[in-house]
């Protein structure tokens, strides 16, 4: 079965091979560390994940970079802003991704590169497009010269004239032309500064992810992914600097790209403030039923994310729980769920599928069960048994099983001493937990909602 994938370079799915005959490399933007992720930072994350898991399950070696910014400007008024150094910024705010993306149940890649690790190596890309004329040093500022680039546009089939008009750059007067973008730049004081050829000063940030993708993946790679808002400035200038660096005609074979989460149907940001934190929403929903909503829609598409998009998603879980019991997985996923995740990602029928062998499952047939969970695991659901999904995870400051089961208990013998009451106010407290009772003929089992 071939793998089709989008590529928006080429505007339309393609079959993907890989340049190295079971051997891919793919690189992600990772995150700008100046803040907590929100949902919206968070659907790349998981998208590219259930790519990876893919791709592993196809490929023998996948190598997957996945990089991390941590000098940008944003970084530098945030770290001022809370009276701290830029270091403990980065560093407290790195903890709490990697934290967050855990409980996305996001596999970490296999090389995270933070851009500050990695300065001479964009440092010695500069120089080459210097020496190359591609670039050139102004007032202490080194610029890409997009006009030395025929193909410059390629990526967001946007002309000169085009990007020059619309363009977000910095019109400034030591710019041979509107469009040139910057490649290293003169730090102001008190902010991050390196050594080199033009002075002390640090990378713009299209460099960055160029000279780490270089550096672990090769001059030509297979895949590189992002989300939409990436295609241009961000990832038309890594094309253009890598291409013009290496005498190539390609930076990456492939380019996959996510669409927008949205709100009401308005983007998910935080300059229009109307985003969630990944932090936030696991304060009400699981990890697990937060990823399960971010695979509901197929991944080029606007997902639109509410409280009720992600109750649902749990709903769905519990059923998918129910009926793989404590099945072991199949040996391989079923066919058809692997059918659709092969055309390009498509997840949502990938969910229609696990629902379908749910309902065989329900209907006794075993193997539909462990087809279930080995196609579910394949891309990080039902990774835990029935049990624990249907009890599961006290939150901080909650209460612990034994104390529920001690309620529980209480209200048991409040009901044969026909104190209702005190039975129904147990009960009360319980739900006001988030502890849902489940009263039958065998007794009360319980459930964390």
């Amino acid at each position: 079965m071939s793998l089709r994938l989008f590529n928006t370079l080429a505007r339309e799915k393609q079959v993907f091979e890989p340049i190295e005959a079971g051997k891919v490399g793919i690189y992600a933007c990772g995150p700008t560390v100046y803040d907590n992720i929100h949902v919206g930072n968070a659907r790349p994350l998981v998208v590219f994940d259930v790519l990876v898991r893919l791709l592993r399950h196809i490929y023998p070696d996948v190598t997957y970079v996945r990089n991390i910014t941590d000098v940008d400007d944003k970084i530098n008024a945030r770290a001022h802003e809370r009276g701290i150094t830029i270091t403990k910024l980065c560093d407290d705010t790195i903890e709490r991704f990697h934290q967050d993306a855990e409980a996305l149940l996001v596999q970490a890649p296999d090389r995270e590169p933070r851009a500050t690790h990695h300065i001479a190596e964009m440092i010695a890309m500069i120089e080459t497009l210097i020496a190359k004329e591609h670039a050139y040093e102004a007032e202490g500022h080194v610029l890409f010269a997009i006009n030395s680039m025929e193909s410059y546009g390629q990526l967001s089939n946007r002309t000169l004239e085009m990007m020059r008009a619309g363009a977000r750059v910095e019109i400034a007067p030591y710019k041979r032309d509107a469009g040139d973008f910057v490649l290293w730049k003169p730090s102001d004081e008190g902010a991050p500064s390196w050594d080199s050829p033009w002075g002390k000063g640090r990378p713009g940030w299209h460099i960055e992810c160029s000279a780490m993708s270089a550096k672990y993946l090769g001059t030509i790679f297979d895949i590189h992914a992002g989300g939409l808002d990436l295609i241009f400035p961000h990832h038309e200038n890594e094309i253009a600097q890598s291409c013009c660096a290496h005498d190539s005609q390609d930076m990456a074979r492939f380019w996959v790209h996510n669409g927008y989460v949205t709100v009401d149907g308005e983007k998910m940001s935080k300059s229009l403030g109307n985003f969630t934190t990944v932090r936030d929403a696991l304060e009400k929903h699981r990890g697990e039923a937060v990823r399960y909503a971010l695979l509901n829609a197929h991944y080029r598409a606007p997902l639109d994310y509410s409280e009720n998009a992600v109750a649902e998603a749990k709903q769905a879980l519990d059923r998918l729980y129910r009926a793989a019991g404590d099945a072991a997985p199949a040996q391989a996923p079923d066919a058809d769920f692997m059918a659709a995740l092969s055309d390009d990602l498509n997840t949502p029928l990938a969910l229609s599928v696990l629902h379908k062998l749910a309902k065989q499952a329900n209907q006794g047939d075993g193997t539909a069960a462990s087809s279930l969970k080995a196609s579910a695991m394949m891309i990080g659901l039902l990774v835990q048994d029935e049990e624990s999904w249907v009890r599961g995870q006290s939150a901080e400051g909650g209460l612990s099983d034994d104390e529920i089961e001690a309620l529980i208990e209480e209200r048991q013998q409040a009901r044969k001493a026909r104190d209702f009451a005190r039975a129904d106010a147990i009960r009360d407290t319980l739900s006001g937990a988030g502890i849902a009772l489940l009263d039958s003929a065998d007794g009360t089992s319980w459930e964390r909602q």
